[in-house]
């Protein structure tokens, strides 16, 4: 198979990841045209760095996809086995990530594998690189992913002696790909007027369809009000958030507990506004207003069957159904580019918006805690005061008297 040819996905999700230290990985034959000598080994190998992490679903997600473009560049490109790559070859690989052919490009995210006939099978759709709109761009968060994710698979080599030396740190000047910035880049959110329309949207849906859509509103306000990451809404087998993790403390003042990312667990301070949006969620459920110590009812439930939701592509799919309607929305009410811009926006999106909200009026440290930064440099990312200062002073400069 060349690069003019689209690759076939190598790792499944999680769930159905089979464990690679007791089952037998299947041949690869049927992935490349001539399989690669020791492709075998380079497939068991990642399997097992991959399956290390599956205590961190958005972990294991980002290493997943980033060492799927890896292999296949070194199988199907280079012609070469992962033992075999040199420093330069790291550096080809950079260059490749950053402009891949477009027959490895799709227009939208799809699964890797469906289910056929009772067996996983390779989805065609799949493309590695995904641009939904226009030339594809590899941005610098996604080249420092790769520097990242490639350089802490390289060193789990060495600690298996399948290799003696890391060419990912073996490259001096980085700088070629990743540049360096003056100041802090600014963080992507939803502007005041596309979180009105977002929330009214998400409220006229709950308001037509309560049934389905009382579960959407309360989504949409716990990771607007409480900063919470998509992963800390669904079970996993490290947490299984549960209406019990709001917690009254002896002031009377309200909790939630959740396990975020690096395993970390933290306590979240509730508002009143988000104490009332629960209590509206449970009460549109039949349950008491306010849940009781203890109570493992499972926070977002599934609309069918019991139990609660175990899919961040399920919570993706609502918020992005909401973010669709908004910019309708905002295109016929003559809003065309905010309406752009709230085409780019993601799930991610709205916990930066509810940080950036709060930042403004709340201590940093308070918000800091909530939000589960690990320090107050990251918080001040979000604020902008200075930033809208320094254009403010620089809006009436003349070019010419």
């Amino acid at each position: 198979m060349s690069k003019s040819k689209a690759p076939s996905p190598l790792f499944d999700t999680l769930e159905e990841m089979p464990n690679p230290f007791r089952h037998p990985l299947r041949n690869l034959d049927h992935l490349l045209d001539s399989p690669l000598e020791n492709a075998l080994t380079d497939y068991q190998f990642a399997s097992e760095f991959l399956y290390s992490y599956r205590g961190s679903p958005d972990t294991f997600s980002t290493y997943r996809r980033e060492l799927e473009h890896f292999l296949q560049w070194c199988w199907l490109v280079a012609g070469k086995a992962v033992a075999t790559v040199q420093r330069e070859d790291i550096e080809s690989y950079l260059e490749f990530a950053r402009h891949p052919p477009p027959a490895w490009i799709g227009e939208k995210n799809v699964a890797r594998f469906i289910t056929r006939n009772g067996e996983r099978a390779a989805n065609p759709e799949w493309r590695p690189y995904v641009c939904a709109n226009g030339p594809y761009t590899c941005s610098q968060s996604a080249l420092q992913s790769v520097f990242s994710v490639l350089s802490s698979y390289f060193s789990f080599l060495i600690q298996e002696n399948h290799i003696s030396a890391n060419p990912v740190s073996q490259i001096r000047q980085k700088s070629k790909f990743i540049r360096k910035h003056q100041s802090t880049t600014q963080v992507r959110r939803l502007s005041p007027l596309q979180w009105s329309f977002v929330i009214e949207t998400t409220e006229a849906l709950a308001k037509d369809n309560p049934i389905v859509h009382e579960r959407t509103l309360f989504i949409m306000n716990a990771l607007f009000a409480l900063y919470l990451r998509i992963s800390e809404l669904v079970e996993t087998p490290r947490w299984i958030p549960q209406m019990g993790h709001f917690q009254r403390d002896a002031e009377g003042n309200w909790w939630f507990l959740t396990v975020g990312k690096g395993n970390k667990e933290r306590e979240i301070s509730v508002s009143n506004s988000m104490l009332d949006a629960l209590r509206r969620y449970r009460i549109s459920r039949g349950m008491h207003p306010l849940p009781q110590p203890g109570e493992a009812t499972p926070l977002i439930h599934k609309t069918r069957g019991n139990g609660g939701i175990t899919s961040t592509r399920q919570i993706r799919g609502i918020v992005q159904q909401c973010f669709d309607i908004a910019e309708e929305k905002l295109r016929s009410d003559g809003f065309i580019e905010e309406a752009e811009r709230l085409s780019a926006a993601t799930v991610h999106w709205l916990r930066h918006t509810g940080i950036s909200e709060d930042v403004k009026h709340r201590p940093r440290e308070h918000v800091r805690d909530d939000a589960g930064h690990g320090s107050s440099a990251i918080t001040d990312r979000y604020i902008d005061v200075e930033r809208a200062e320094r254009h403010a002073s620089a809006r009436h400069k003349k070019i010419q008297e």
